[in-house]
């Protein structure tokens, strides 16, 4: 499945720093998230535009899971000649990562 069908995804960023809050859908999708969505396999995933490390940070009391993504606005919103230097469109792109649904 894809991530979009059991969560929805929030970004936000400072420099070139970008941060993607990914938010089930439903509490009994976070397990799922937890161990599907690694901070390696979103760097994997994001490849193309991230070139930093990714860190994860589990937030459980609203069945979410933030990662920080460095080097990922190629330098940052003021002085970058990316089409997205906000990185909004990396919320999206995160959205369309596959994941394993079985339990």
């Amino acid at each position: 499945m894809r991530l979009h069908e059991i969560a929805h995804c929030r970004a936000g960023d400072k420099g070139d720093t970008s941060t993607l809050s990914l938010f089930a859908f439903e509490e009994r999708h976070y397990p799922l998230l937890c161990r599907e969505v690694t901070a390696e396999s979103v760097r994997r995933h994001l490849s193309r535009t991230v070139r930093g490390e990714v860190v994860r940070f589990e937030m459980p009391n609203v069945a979410a899971l933030q990662f920080v993504c460095r080097q990922a606005l190629r330098s940052g919103v003021t002085t970058s000649l990316a089409i997205d230097p906000h990185g909004k469109c990396l919320s999206s792109e995160l959205l369309e990562m596959e994941i394993e649904a079985g339990e």
